[in-house]
């Protein structure tokens, strides 16, 4: 059952998702489905580090079932033992410049933005 549930995943989340991150809640309104997305605990790196918590970033997707998904993504950041800056994995959630999901922005571009 996991492997059908991963793969349906697949089929509505954007490319890679379920390879980064795992779903933490979901719920619908009227309007809206509202997804959130957890980053798996692996740090970026093989040295010792220390977790610094998450950072949300909330992005527009294709609507599911007429309605406008949200998808928040609880993106992890470390801090190398030893060292000032943080690291997150470079993970490309968002088309740059925007708040859509890459996949999305592209259909909207190509459909010359009448969607």
């Amino acid at each position: 059952m996991l492997n059908e549930a991963t793969a349906l995943l697949d089929l509505i989340l954007p490319t890679g998702t379920s390879q980064y991150f795992t779903i933490t809640a979901c719920h619908s309104d009227d309007t809206d489905v509202y997804i959130t997305l957890e980053e798996n605990d692996e740090p970026p790196t093989h040295a010792a580090v220390v977790s610094k918590g998450f950072h949300d970033i909330t992005i527009t997707d294709f609507p599911i079932r007429g309605k406008r998904t949200l998808l928040t993504f609880r993106r992890r950041y470390w801090k190398v033992v030893g060292q000032k800056e943080l690291l997150k994995r470079d993970i490309p959630l968002a088309f740059p410049g925007t708040q859509l999901a890459t996949e999305f922005a592209r259909f909207l571009k190509d459909d010359g933005g009448r969607g």
